[in-house]
C-alpha cells in the first residue's frame, strides 16, 4: 500500500504493523518501549506519522523538539553576542530602526538584520512596527538580572570545554577552563587574591539572583547569629543584613575571599556586626557560634565524601537547636530534569568536582549527618534554587 493511501485512510502501512517490527533483529530491548523505539527509529513509520492528520501535530512537534536539541549551540551563541554587544542594553533606550541598530553595534545593516532575526525568534527581541525593534520579552528579563548577562559571558569557559565532550566523559581533559576559572576546587587554602576576586566577581551578580528569594522563604529573624559558609564576597551576607538589621553575620572561606569579604562589610557599613573568617572546612572545624548556618550553592561544588564532611563540620558547630540551611539547584525528582541533569551534571563535570543532587538525596546526607526534622520550604524559583532546612536535637551530638 503506497504511503500516500495509508495516510489518507488513516491506517498504517503493512509493512509497519506490530507483528513486522517484532519479527526485526534488535527485540533485545523487549517490552512495549522496545516495540515502540523500533517503532519510531523506523523512516516509513516516520514519513506515515508526518502525513497522518492525527499523529501530524506529534511528528511535527518532536522534530521540532529534536533540532532544538541540535542547534542548542546557535541559540546559546545568538544570546551570547546580544550579551557581548549590550544589545539588550541599547533596546532598553527604547526602540530603535535596523539602520540606528547597525551603526550602534558597528556591523552593517545585513549582519545587523541578521542577529536581530534570530534573537527575535528566541524572543529576545521583538519588532516595534514596520521598521523599528525593542526589547522581546525574554530579552527584558535579561536587563533585570545582570546575573544572567554575566553567566552568558561566563559560558564561554565551558563552551570550551564541551567542544569534545566524549574526551571531557572519559576524563581525558584534566586542565578544563572552568576548573581553572574555579582554583577552589582543588587548590585548598592557596587560591591566589586575584583569582579569588576573579570568581567572587561572577559569584556576587550571580547570587543576587536567588538571595532575596532564600531569605522569603525562611524566617531568619527567628535566630541572633548566621554563619555564611562559602559565602564569597558576602553578597548574601548583605542581602540579609539590609533585610534583617539585627542578626549577627559572620562568614567562612577560603583566607583570600575572606579578606574581600570583610572589605565589602567595612564599605556597606556593616564591619560592627558583620565579619569574614578564613579557613578550609575540609583541613578545620567550621566557627562555633552561631544557631543557623547556610550553604548556599556550596555543596553541589563538591563530590559526596567532601560535602559529607561539610555537613557534619555544620553539625558539630551549631548548638542544640541549631538550623542548617542548604540552598541550590536541585534536580527534579519526578522527571528527567535538563537543568540539574544536563546543564549542571556537565558544568560541574568541567569543573572537576561535585555534582547535583535531588532534594531527597541531601536530605538523606543531612540526616546521616545528624540532622533532624529535614523538610523543603519552598522557594520562588525552584529552577535556580531550592531550600532544605534541617535542625540538630536538643540532646545527643556526634562530633567531627
Amino acid at each position: 500500500m503506497p504511503l500516500d493511501r495509508g495516510a489518507a485512510s488513516g491506517e498504517p502501512p503493512p509493512a509497519l504493523t506490530a507483528k513486522t517490527l517484532r519479527d526485526r533483529p534488535g527485540r533485545g530491548s523487549g517490552g512495549w518501549r522496545g516495540w515502540r523505539d523500533r517503532l519510531l527509529a523506523d523512516p516509513r513509520f516516520q514519513r506515515w506519522a508526518a502525513r497522518f492528520p492525527l499523529t501530524r501535530p506529534i511528528a511535527r512537534r518532536s522534530a521540532r523538539e529534536l533540532f532544538d536539541v541540535c542547534a542548542g549551540f546557535v541559540y546559546a551563541q545568538v544570546l551570547f553576542a546580544c550579551v557581548r554587544l549590550r544589545l539588550f542594553d541599547l533596546l532598553f533606550e527604547g526602540p530603535m530602526t535596523l539602520p540606528a541598530v547597525a551603526t550602534r553595534l558597528s556591523m552593517d545593516e545585513a549582519a545587523a538584520a541578521r542577529l536581530l532575526a534570530a534573537a527575535a525568534s528566541l524572543r529576545l527581541v521583538e519588532r516595534r512596527g514596520p521598521d523599528h525593534w525593542g526589547l522581546g520579552m525574554l530579552g527584558a528579563a535579561a536587563v533585570g538580572n545582570p546575573g544572567i548577562a554575566a553567566m552568558v559571558e561566563h559560558h564561554a569557559l565551558l563552551y570550551a570545554d564541551l567542544q569534545d565532550p566524549v574526551a571531557l566523559l572519559r576524563g581525558e581533559l584534566p586542565h578544563t577552563a572552568v576548573r581553572r576559572f574555579w582554583p577552589y576546587a582543588g587548590a585548598g587554602t592557596g587560591v591566589a587574591p586575584e583569582d579569588a576576586a576573579k570568581y567572587s566577581r561572577l559569584m556576587a551578580v550571580s547570587q543576587a539572583m536567588l538571595a532575596e528569594d532564600i531569605v522569603d522563604a525562611y524566617p531568619l529573624a527567628r535566630h541572633r547569629c548566621l554563619l555564611d559558609v562559602g559565602g564569597g564576597d558576602g553578597t548574601f551576607l548583605t542581602t540579609v543584613a539590609n533585610r534583617l538589621p539585627g542578626l549577627r553575620l559572620r562568614l567562612f572561606d577560603l583566607p583570600a575571599v575572606a579578606a574581600q569579604a570583610n572589605r565589602r562589610f567595612a564599605e556597606r557599613g556593616l564591619a560592627d556586626r558583620a565579619e569574614a573568617i578564613g579557613g578550609d572546612f575540609r583541613q578545620e572545624p567550621l566557627p562555633a557560634g552561631a544557631d543557623v548556618i547556610s550553604l548556599v550553592r556550596v555543596l553541589h561544588d563538591h563530590d559526596d565524601d567532601q560535602a559529607a564532611l561539610l555537613l557534619r563540620r555544620a553539625h558539630a558547630a551549631l548548638p542544640p537547636g541549631g538550623t542548617l540551611l542548604v540552598a541550590e539547584p536541585m534536580i527534579d525528582e519526578r522527571r528527567p530534569d535538563p537543568v540539574g541533569d544536563a546543564y549542571f551534571g556537565f558544568y560541574l563535570l568541567a569543573m572537576g568536582n561535585g555534582r547535583a543532587r535531588r532534594p531527597s538525596e541531601i536530605r538523606c546526607m543531612m540526616v546521616e549527618a545528624g540532622f533532624g526534622q529535614v523538610r523543603e520550604r519552598r522557594t520562588c524559583q525552584p529552577m535556580l534554587t531550592r531550600l532544605m532546612v534541617g535542625n540538630v536535637s536538643e540532646s545527643g551530638r556526634q562530633g567531627v
